[in-house]
Order: structure tokens, then sequence, then C-alpha cells
């Protein structure tokens, strides 16, 4: 097994959903199973000394992270004379004649997760299960090819296509203990009723060692399958268009906001709400002043607005605030796709990649998802302005006024609420995101900054706008 986890270890820091870039892991074999191979070919059965394939999963915990992080790693191993993949999905040769590829890759695994999915069935490991969960569209998946996604960073999405609906398939690479809000609040939301999400299909559930004990076991979510849209795109990809050309995009937006709106109502209805608390809001308070004494450390230039900052924080805590709920909470353009046929449809309810899964479950302000596609709006702006920087700035910024107005008066009208545009909690939580932007910017695309450090130079000089 030492060389499997040193395989492993070169292998993982290449990855785009490895956590810690910049230092080898530190890995500790936690749990296994095995998958029958999702294949017909009757030599699929074979051990890989005989030529066949063995679809093992395995979770690995990184201990070089405080906390440690796990991930869940699906390996196709097969004899090397058999292998003909791409180079850039074979993990390595942990013993000689045999060769790991990077299970997503493989139609082995592809479809042996597929089926287990929408079957249902158990697959056991040492101190560890695996159990699928069909939901009622579930059933025979059918013969299906499978391909995966591109561009994903904390998890691998495989794409399957043939026989009846097309399917999407999320496998989580880092895991946590608890139901994933993902599946959580989209089997939700289906079983409403609720157009604005794709049909569920089916989930893994799994059960592992516990990290942070020396016995017992902890459940979680391994994968989530709903239905695959075709020919849509990301509203950021037809916000951006839409911009570049100087489209008007007020329907578009306030059609958003009113569907953001319907997803708000209905995660209400599926859930408890609770009232905010005194508590709520200091604990709300805090990380406010929290991040942006952060980010005067790493921004130096957000320095100058930290009086006017915090008058924003204070109107915010000095006026009624709305129930607390479920929400999606990591908002943006990116996380709503547009259909043809069934208009906007939000997608990865997982909530911010990097808070705790209990923080993440826990009511919050609707108020934050509608700031974060704020947020988004001027992002648009900001971008098209850094790729062309001879556009006009008010043009681009117009459009972007636009498009934030027509989205609140759309989320105002279908929520059956009077959400002023002005509202001083809106105000501040947008300003919390772009100061949060603006650390995030400074860390990973410094010449990018200049776009949250300008909507704060906005935000805190006419604190109540939403432009």
């Amino acid at each position: 097994m030492d060389s499997t986890l040193a395989c492993l270890a070169a292998w993982m820091p290449r990855q785009r959903w490895y956590a810690a870039k910049g230092r080898p892991p530190s890995l500790r074999l936690v749990a296994w199973w095995d998958l029958a191979p999702g294949s017909d070919d009757p030599e699929d059965d074979l051990s890989p000394a005989d030529g066949g394939v063995r679809v093992r999963t395995f979770l690995v915990a990184d201990e070089g992270a405080l906390p440690a992080v796990l991930y869940q790693i699906p390996i196709v191993e097969r004899a090397t004379e058999t292998v003909d993949a791409d180079p850039d999905h074979i993990v390595g040769s942990p013993t000689p004649g045999a060769t790991f590829i990077d299970g997503p890759h493989d139609p082995a695994y592809a479809q042996a997760l597929l089926r287990l999915i929408a079957e249902g069935g158990t697959a056991r490991g040492p101190q560890t299960l695996a159990l699928g969960r069909p939901s009622a569209s579930g059933g025979h998946p059918g013969a299906r090819s499978a391909r995966v996604m591109s561009g994903e960073q904390s998890n691998t999405s495989l794409v399957y296509e043939g026989d009846g609906m097309p399917i999407i398939c999320k496998v989580y690479r880092q895991l946590h203990a608890g139901l994933n809000p993902d599946i959580e609040l989209q089997e939700a939301l289906a079983a409403s009723g609720s157009a604005h999400v794709a049909l569920p299909v089916g989930s893994i559930e799994g059960t592992w060692p516990d990290l942070t004990t020396a016995h017992g076991s902890v459940r979680g979510s391994l994968a989530f399958a709903q239905e695959f849209l075709p020919d849509v795109e990301d509203a950021w990809r037809v916000a951006l268009r839409a911009a570049a050309r100087g489209d008007d995009f007020r329907d578009s937006a306030n059609a958003l906001g009113a569907a953001t709106a319907g997803v708000h109502l209905a995660l209400a209805r599926c859930f408890p709400t609770r009232a905010a608390t005194a508590a709520d809001r200091a604990a709300t308070a805090a990380t406010w002043e929290r991040r942006f004494s952060i980010a005067m450390a790493e921004v130096p230039e957000i320095a100058e607005q930290r009086e006017a900052a915090g008058a924003v924080y204070r109107r915010a805590l000095e006026v009624p605030w709305p129930a607390l709920q479920r929400i999606h909470g990591d908002y943006h353009l990116g996380q709503v796709l547009h259909s043809p046929e069934r208009g906007w449809i939000v997608v990865d309810f997982e909530g911010e990649p990097l808070r705790p899964m209990t923080e993440r479950t826990q009511p919050d302000l609707a108020l934050r998802d509608v700031a974060g596609m704020l947020r988004s709006f001027d992002y648009v702006a900001g971008s098209l302005r850094r790729d062309d920087p001879s556009r006009s700035t008010e043009a681009v910024r117009g459009w972007a006024r636009e498009a934030r107005q027509a989205f609140v008066d759309g989320y105002a009208a279908a929520s059956r609420g009077d959400l002023d545009p002005r509202h001083p909690l809106l105000a501040a939580l947008e300003l919390d995101k772009a100061v949060y932007e603006a650390i995030y910017e400074s860390r990973n695309r410094p010449t990018w900054v200049t776009i949250p450090l300008g909507a704060v130079a906005r935000l805190v000089g006419r604190p109540a706008a939403v432009a």
C-alpha cells in the first residue's frame, strides 16, 4: 500500500481539485471499496494480472493540512500492456505490470458509478460502505457513453449520453460528514415542483472512519447525479456576451431575479426558517469586521475606506432583518444556466467550498444570495474593461447598473416583498462580498483586484445604493 500512496502523492498536486497547492501531500489511507466493472465484457471480471480490470475507490487523508482533508480518489487498475489512455489521465504504476487510471476518465468506472446510483446497491470495503440511492426518476441507466466535464475546480463531473435522459454526475473529491446541501436542496426543490432546478437521478452515500476520533464512523455524500440539460449556457457567458454587444439585458436580469426569488420561496417552504437573533447579528457583524481587518493587511489600499465601511455595517444592524432560511450560499452568474426551453436553472447548491459543511447547512440571509448576484453583474463590467480598456467606462457601468436594478426589481416582485434597492442590509452584504473578493484577488489574481476595490469605493460612497 505504500507504493500506492506514493503514486497518489506524486499525482494529486497536479489536479485542480487538490486544495494544498505548493506542497506535497502527506497521505494516509483511510478506506477503500471496489465496484463491479461497469462493462458487458466478461474479460473485465478478471483480475488486472489476468488482463482484466479492478475498479477501486480510495479515501485518503492529507494530514499535511490542518485540519486534515479527506479525498475521494476513484482508480481503475489495468494491466499495463492493455492501457490505451490519455497520458494526462494516468496516475502511475505502483507495481510492475499494473497501471492506475483516474477513474472518471475510464469507462469501467464511469459505467459502474452510474449503475450504483441509478439502480441502487451497496459496495463495501474495510470499515466503509458506499450505498446507491436512486431517486424516483432512477432505474436502469441503459447504454450510455460518458465524458468528463472540463474546468471544474473542486469536483469531477461526468456527462452520460445515449439511451434516455442525458445525465450529469458530480463526484465529490473533498469529502465531509453530513448530507451535501447540493443533494439535499436540489432534491427538495425538485420534489416541491420547482421549475428552476434539474431533475435528480440519485446519489451515493458513504460511511467511513471518523478522522477526528480514534474510533467510530461518519456518513457523508460521495456523488450526485441529475438531469443534464443540453444546449444551455451559464449565465456568466450569456451576460458577458450581452454586455460586450451593448444588448439590453434588463428583461433577462428581471427574469433571473424572479427565478432567484422563486427558489428562495420554495426553500422557505421546504425547510425550517427562524427569526434572526441578537446573537446572529453579533456574529455577522464580527465576521464583517474580521474580514475587513484581513483585507487591510493584505490589500492596504482598502484601509482608507475603513471608517465609511464601518458606517455601512452599523446601518445594517439598525434595521429589521428578515427571517433566516436555507439559501444557495455561493450564488453568482456562473451558478445559473440558461435553457432556451426552461429559462433560468440554478445549479451547484454546495455553498462556499471552503466553509465547513455544518456552516453551509445553517439558515442564513436570503439577501446574501442577492448580494452575490449583484457583485457578479459588476464583475461582467469589470472583466470587459480589463479585456478592452478602450471601452467606455460609463457604457459598461451603465449596462451593469441597469442589469442590477432589473434583477432586484424581479426579485422583489416575485418574492411578494418590498425589497428596497437601497436596503442597508443588502448594501452591507454586498460590501462584505466585495471585501472578500479583494482578499481573494490579491492572493490569486492581483491584476483583478481593482474590480472589487472600485466596488468598495462606490458602496461606501453611496452605501445604500444598488449601483
